[in-house]
């Protein structure tokens, strides 16, 4: 049986360019990276697949150079081009089995889940890494209902595996996510449209990782 790739704990970076007040994807990588992050996913909805493999070749030679693993939203083809470290896909993407059969057993896959039906699926196949939990809170990044913190706790219950939790984290709320000590947190916006993300991470990594 497949051994799955764990990925750190702390913070999950995730780019979000048109949150960020001017500064370009690059820019944000490369000051969430000086912070401490170690996992950085590329998540780009608005930019063409030309674009996209231009800046990602370029984040992707930043992850590596500074030992951070690198996992691209969505697109199975494009992290196949530029020999990303994994792939991170939703509900209504490429069925994990199938981006598996692309990408090799020495990738990472990740997957988006809603609801414990969901969590558990993805716990019961090898496939999957590890998985994304949430929208917790409202959230600007996606369309997807808030499922609130009754599944986080289920998850944390019930699926012994690493997990992201996703979707309206903010400093306001952060609190509620530390105190339930999830593997993972992510924050979009509020990382990225911080005048200072490598201040705003390390202080962030520092609470996580004690």
């Amino acid at each position: 049986m497949r051994k799955r790739i764990i990925i750190p704990k702390g913070l999950y970076g995730i780019t979000g360019e048109k949150f960020a007040n001017g500064k370009t994807n690059y820019q944000c990588v490369k000051e969430m990276i000086d912070g401490g992050i170690k996992v950085i996913q590329y998540r780009e909805k608005e930019k063409s697949m030309k674009e996209m493999v231009e800046e990602a070749k370029k984040i992707r030679e930043l992850c590596r150079e500074n030992s951070v693993l690198f996992i691209v939203n969505d697109h199975v083809d494009l992290a196949l081009l530029i020999d990303a470290d994994g792939v991170h896909v939703g509900q209504d993407d490429m069925d994990v089995n199938d981006a598996r059969t692309l990408i090799g057993d020495n990738k990472i896959i990740g997957l988006s889940t809603h609801s414990p039906e969901q969590g558990k699926k993805a716990f019961e196949n090898n496939n999957v890494d590890y998985i994304g939990v949430g929208p917790i809170f409202p959230t600007t990044t996606k369309d997807t209902a808030p499922v609130g913190l009754k599944y986080l706790d289920y998850v944390l219950e019930n699926i012994k595996m690493p997990f992201v939790a996703i979707g309206g984290i903010k400093i306001s709320n952060i609190d509620k996510i530390i105190s339930r000590n999830a593997h993972s947190i992510c924050m979009v916006s509020e990382i990225v449209k911080n005048d200072n993300i490598k201040e705003f991470v390390k202080k962030y990594q520092n609470i996580l990782l004690k």
